[in-house]
């Protein structure tokens, strides 16, 4: 008997899945519209060239998952391996997560942590961790709702640019 449901909209259907190479000039295109968003777009110096052998170069240090609607990518996570030295164990660093905001609320977000924290089960990870600015109100409450906590007591240290350079031996 056929089904009297509605079948979804195409363009409302999204998969999600490894980033692969021709995923890298979109992924460049969304981390420009994240930092507009950050605000921090006057940091921003990657582009497709520069990311590319990080995520698919002879020693990738990065990994990157897509979400797509019609063959487009219209989300990414970018994350990478580090290591707890009390739980002896490696971890799933989430670098950035974005969805493009006309994909937003429609659970893109939901599924693309899901995947990365079965990953890092998987894996055998013993902590799955990212940031977030702590003015992104909606980002935080998204994130409490998955299950994270956020970190009251812990604040990000940083050298870069001029300053790592100054730093180094």
């Amino acid at each position: 008997m056929p089904s009297t449901a509605p079948e979804p909209e195409p363009s409302a259907a999204f998969i999600v899945r490894a980033a692969e190479l021709g995923d890298v000039a979109p992924i460049v295109e969304m981390i420009r519209e994240l930092a507009v968003f950050e605000k921090l777009e006057h940091l921003v110096q990657v582009t497709p060239e520069k990311l590319r052998p990080h995520l698919f170069g002879e020693k990738p240090v990065a990994e990157a998952m897509v979400a797509e609607v019609d063959g487009k990518a219209i989300a990414f996570a970018l994350y990478f391996t580090n290591f707890s030295t009390f739980l002896a164990r490696p971890g799933l660093y989430l670098e950035d997560l974005y969805v493009q905001p006309a994909h937003r609320a429609k659970g893109v977000g939901e599924a693309l942590l899901t995947r990365l924290a079965a990953l890092a089960a998987e894996r055998g990870c013993g902590r799955f961790e990212w940031s977030v600015l702590d003015w992104n109100a909606n980002a935080i409450r998204f994130y409490e709702r998955m299950g994270a906590t956020v970190m009251p007591d812990w604040r990000i240290c940083r050298i870069s640019g001029d300053a790592l350079q100054a730093f180094a031996p």
